[in-house]
């Protein structure tokens, strides 16, 4: 009964998110899952290609670079419900597999991604007789919040709150675009040849105030990213930027990292290539289905949701 009562929940908030998104004129879209690998921090599970022998797909960890791909054809308000599939080291709010919310919007800025994707959250989950704490999510910087709470992933519940199933949602802000290559990580050390690799995706603009030092390469441990991520009850449960849509600024990054043209033009080459011909400014989010589901149901591990 409490397995069925959670996957009922799940549907009920799959359909109010997808409810509040069609309000805003949003197209829903599927993108493929045999794909070109794409950097997001974790390592690839691979398919191998029978007509290609010797060669490979990567399942996608994202769909990150399909829907900025959108976002250069004219599709103005992108989403879907996106399998995602990372190798990465399991812990109870993390699998291999995972179904994210994804989305993206041309012509905005960050506070507008922030409004956008705070309203619908809020509705999606009264539509499920959610409680939350406080409907005008706090804004905090990455730097506070390490000061405050010792992490970028803090829990702003009391005691009562948290007994009573109580979401408290919060947006971190201002992260570092870069971090020095962890040299236990495979994944970081293959995606940081410099010894600099991102702390979010390569894919975000930096902060105007740090454009010309990320154009440059220059104080690179000062560069700050256009990253947002939404907090609630001790997790992450959303991660976004405002994009780089300009060939360059995605090269620079590439750069720093310690990339060579042609490594480069390799890795994201249809990237630059369809910003070239004209991409609008765009920004999104992909917000974590399942973790949302864990603590909707007030529940501690995302195989309860699943």
């Amino acid at each position: 009964e409490r397995m069925q009562k959670i996957m009922k929940l799940r549907s009920n908030f799959a359909r109010a998110l997808r409810e509040e998104l069609f309000k805003y004129e949003f197209v829903e879209i599927e993108t493929p899952l045999l794909t070109k690998s794409t950097k997001e921090g974790a390592r690839d599970f691979i398919v191998p290609s029978r007509f290609n022998p010797g060669k490979f797909y990567a399942l996608p960890q994202s769909p990150q670079q399909y829907k900025q791909l959108l976002m250069a054809t004219g599709i103005e308000k992108y989403f879907q419900f996106a399998k995602c599939i990372r190798d990465e080291d399991l812990r109870a709010d993390r699998g291999f597999e995972f179904t994210q919310l994804d989305l993206e919007i041309s012509y905005v800025e960050r506070d507008e991604v922030i409004k956008i994707v705070q309203d619908i959250v809020i509705n999606s989950v009264k539509n499920v007789s959610g409680k939350i704490k406080d409907e005008n999510f706090p804004v905090i910087s990455y730097k506070d919040a390490i000061e405050k709470f010792g992490s970028d992933k803090f829990d702003l519940r009391t005691p009562e709150e948290k007994e009573q199933g109580v979401l408290a949602f919060a947006w971190v802000v201002d992260f570092p675009f870069f971090k020095r290559v962890d040299k236990n990580d495979v994944a970081e050390v293959l995606d940081g040849k410099s010894g600099y690799t991102f702390t979010h995706n390569p894919f975000s603009m930096p902060n105007p105030e740090n454009l010309e030092d990320h154009m440059n390469g220059k104080n690179v441990e000062q560069i700050k990213t256009t990253q947002y991520d939404l907090v609630c009850n001790g997790y992450e449960v959303g991660g976004g930027s405002i994009r780089a849509h300009k060939s360059e600024i995605l090269k620079a990054t590439y750069k720093i990292m310690g990339y060579s043209e042609e490594e480069t033009h390799a890795n994201v080459g249809h990237m630059t290539e369809a910003f070239d011909l004209g991409t609008p400014p765009h920004g999104g989010i992909a917000l974590g289905l399942d973790r949302l589901i864990m603590l909707l149901a007030n529940e501690t591990s995302l195989k309860e949701t699943i």
